[in-house]
């Protein structure tokens, strides 16, 4: 998003990818206890699954364009940088493109500061309500009113709230540490609809600080004993903007406009955060249209989630295990990741599989992860689902993926002697994965094992 903090984020990304696919139906009670166990692991992650990568939001339903649009004009922020571009006129400003005498409007349109203007002048100058010219401000083109249209409107607010998390990079809330986490904090409410306890985001923010700036005892007490006052500030400023408002339940969550906002900054970085009404087609899918959609990254990852909902586990599950049992390793790969979805009601489906010859390992696996009882998967096994993996990976357009998904598939192992594994694994897609790491690894070494690999498995 516009501020991605510093010095470790409020939820930790990597655990907010499983946040958000845990939260969708949740009660309650559910997500707080979800929130706290994510506030409790939090803190910086280098590991390559974490970080900049996407994630997939549960869907949301926005409100109208023109009900947004209405809503525009009467946020304070947005009404107070009207009424700021009014005052302005034309008249003179700072080489810095700032008025000379802030308490002078201040006292006139009764701002409550200096710092809240500066706020509302940049607002006004980059929406341009303001154009300043030769240290002269004056009017500039864009007056918000409503004879714009709707989508006007729209990209108005788009900018204005740009410009307000922008300022986090300036103490925007007064609190360095809510500044810091301001994107993630969002991120996390937006995904969570009906709002989320102070007492949460306070203890996430204060577990995020202590691991990734190893705050000393002293330091995390004072914070904690500021923290909350200091998030009620923010909030309070977030309201102002339009942002935040309070549920009925007195739990801050994000306005309808907040979340159209947040999901805009959310589209910009690339992550997957669709409205309710553009994945509900794909609850129509059959299962080889769903896979097929998943497979060739036609379909966003939140198509899932609304695919099962629209079937019980068990039908569901059989009719993916069908699939994947006389498909390919793309497709086993895809059924594999929606089959991780579904709990231990799709049992019966997945003990079926066991007597597939494609698909057992995968159903063998599975079932281990939910405590079930299950076939012991042995070194030759998993090295085979390594393969699958990477065979899965061999498609046009993913094939530089591979290099990438090996090192992450076997971290601490001697990645020569996995590939001399993988040569005696029995896969009928061996000679295809080595031959492409042969020829995309990095690792010299590597890259030579997987030669020689290849060649000894085509000479058998």
């Amino acid at each position: 998003m516009a501020k991605s903090g510093n010095s470790g984020n409020v939820f930790d990304l990597g655990e907010l990818r499983r946040l958000v696919e845990e939260l969708g139906s949740g009660s309650r009670e559910a997500r707080a206890a979800v929130l706290d166990e994510v506030a409790a692991d939090g803190g910086d992650c280098d590991c390559p699954g974490c970080g900049p990568d996407a994630l997939s939001f549960p869907p949301v339903r926005l409100a109208p364009d023109g009900e947004l649009a209405a809503a525009v004009l009467e946020v304070p922020l947005v009404r107070d940088a009207r009424r700021l571009a009014a005052w302005t006129g034309t008249r003179q400003v700072t080489p810095e493109g700032l008025l000379p005498d802030p308490f002078l409007p201040c006292a006139e349109l009764g701002l409550p500061g200096p710092s809240r203007l500066h706020l509302l002048w940049v607002v006004a100058v980059n929406t341009r309500m303001i154009r300043i010219m030769r240290g002269v401000a004056s009017p500039g083109p864009l007056a918000p009113s409503a004879s714009l249209p709707p989508a006007a409107l729209l990209e108005f607010w788009d900018g204005v709230v740009m410009d307000v998390l922008d300022r986090a990079d300036e103490s925007l809330t007064g609190s360095a540490v809510v500044d810091d986490h301001l994107a993630e904090m969002l991120a996390t409410m937006y995904a969570v609809h009906d709002g989320l306890s102070r007492a949460t985001l306070v203890k996430g923010i204060l577990q995020s600080h202590e691991v990734a700036c190893q705050a000393r005892p002293a330091e995390m007490r004072a914070l904690a004993a500021a923290l909350p006052g200091e998030l009620e500030a923010a909030l309070e400023l977030l309201g102002y903007c339009g942002l935040v408002e309070t549920s009925g339940a007195g739990l801050p969550r994000l306005t309808p406009l907040g979340m159209w906002a947040v999901r805009q900054d959310l589209l910009r970085e690339g992550h997957d955060a669709p409205t309710a009404s553009e994945v509900a087609v794909f609850a129509g899918l059959d299962a080889a249209e769903l896979v097929e959609a998943i497979t060739d990254r036609s379909a966003a990852p939140s198509a899932v989630a609304v695919w099962l909902a629209s079937r019980a586990p068990e039908v569901a599950a059989r009719e993916l295990v069908k699939i994947a049992a006389s498909g390919t390793a793309a497709q086993r790969a895809t059924v594999g990741s929606i089959l991780e979805e579904l709990g231990p009601e799709a049992e019966a489906p997945l003990r079926e599989a066991l007597a597939e010859p494609a698909m057992w390992r995968y159903a063998a696996s599975w079932l281990h992860i939910r405590d079930l009882p299950a076939p012991a998967l042995t070194l030759a096994d998993r090295t085979w689902l390594t393969v699958d993996t990477l065979a899965a990976m061999t498609c046009p357009g993913r094939a530089a993926d591979v290099a990438r998904e090996f090192d992450l598939l076997e971290p601490g192992e001697d990645p020569v002697r996995v590939i001399e594994e993988m040569a005696r694994a029995g896969h009928p897609e061996t000679l295809a994965v080595l031959d492409l790491l042969a020829a995309r690894h990095g690792e010299p070494a590597v890259a030579k094992a997987a030669r020689k690999a290849a060649m000894k498995t085509r000479s058998r």
